[in-house]
């Protein structure tokens, strides 16, 4: 009899979870952004999210929750109802903190579940036109022959450009001196100006500029050139056999707190990738600096493990202490 009953309530429960995920969704769904308006993971969140709304009939709101570097609009998420209602837009500055903050309060890999990564914004290295560099070899070349003497800036300490110019440095032997700005734009505008030789930022930011030949691109940290540059070459084409594999990547995508009904995840999930499918809304996020980059729960779950660690050996090559 405990067994017949055990089998009706397993089957109560599935019927539930399909219903819950047929009728997902029946209020508005949010989406919290931890960076602010108008940057790449806010048009990623409401470019999708306007779609997606579309699609369901009902709002999908985008909340921009800032400050400690993220971890208080994670935390709201965490802490919120696994029922689907409440998203996180995930970005690798999220998985930058798993690698530098000792104890969050969650942890990505068990908190979270993951609905697949959607887009990146390619990050580049750029030089001002003074410097006699095109190639990611010729700057590497650069560097062995003067260490020390060469500088750059990047979008600030502890973000994704720092840390791919850390990774660099280390797999090709070399030392530049890295002199940080406070986000992407003034980095870009003093390079342009000349009071630096060198910048890593987003290829959004800094292409204007190479149109304009106010600054030359040398390379891609990606492991693919960009479609919306396809002429850049990448660190890896480089042709040094340090740099073979050499990737850093600049991406977005989404979460649902952990416990999240599979059936409602998967709902989710599949209803981005069709949204996803539609060139009206690619050429939207191209025109926005954002590439397509599209993983599946399963492989983003992969490639966050993998960048935790990654991350984790350029916070020690950085000398930057956890906290």
């Amino acid at each position: 009899m405990r067994l017949v009953s055990t089998a009706c309530i397993a089957a109560l429960l599935f019927c539930a979870a399909h219903a819950a995920a047929q009728n997902f969704p029946a209020k508005p769904v949010k989406v919290i952004v931890t960076f602010t308006v108008g940057g790449a993971a806010d048009l990623t969140a409401r470019l999708i999210g306007d779609r997606l709304a579309d699609m369901w009939k009902q709002q999908v709101v985008v909340e921009n929750r800032i400050g400690a570097g993220g971890r208080i609009g994670v935390e709201a998420v965490h802490r919120s109802a696994p029922d689907g209602y409440t998203l996180l837009l995930f970005s690798n500055t999220h998985v930058i903190n798993q690698a530098l903050y000792k104890d969050q309060g969650f942890d990505l890999l068990k908190d979270f579940a993951p609905l697949g990564l959607t887009t990146s914004t390619p990050m580049v290295l750029a030089a001002n036109p003074r410097v006699p560099i095109k190639s990611v070899k010729e700057f590497t070349e650069l560097l062995r022959a003067q260490p020390g003497k060469v500088d750059y800036t990047t979008c600030g300490v502890a973000t994704a450009h720092h840390f791919a110019m850390e990774l660099y440095k280390h797999a090709t032997n070399t030392y530049a001196v890295h002199i940080p700005h406070r986000g992407c734009s003034p980095a870009v505008a003093d390079t342009v100006g000349g009071q630096i030789d060198l910048v890593v930022a987003s290829l959004a930011a800094v292409l204007p500029f190479a149109k304009q030949g106010k600054l030359h691109i040398i390379g891609l940290t990606s492991e693919k050139r960009s479609p919306s540059a396809p002429e850049y070459p990448t660190f890896r084409e480089s042709g040094l056999p340090e740099l073979k594999d050499f990737a850093v990547e600049n991406y977005y995508g989404f979460m649902a707190p952990a416990g999240t009904p599979k059936e409602v995840q998967a709902k989710i999930e599949a209803d981005i990738r069709q949204v996803l499918a539609a060139r009206e809304l690619v050429t939207r996020l191209n025109n926005a600096g954002l590439d397509l980059f599209q993983y599946s729960p399963a492989q983003m779950t992969a490639l966050v493990r993998a960048d935790v660690d990654k991350f984790s050996a350029a916070i020690k090559i950085a000398n930057i202490k956890p906290e």
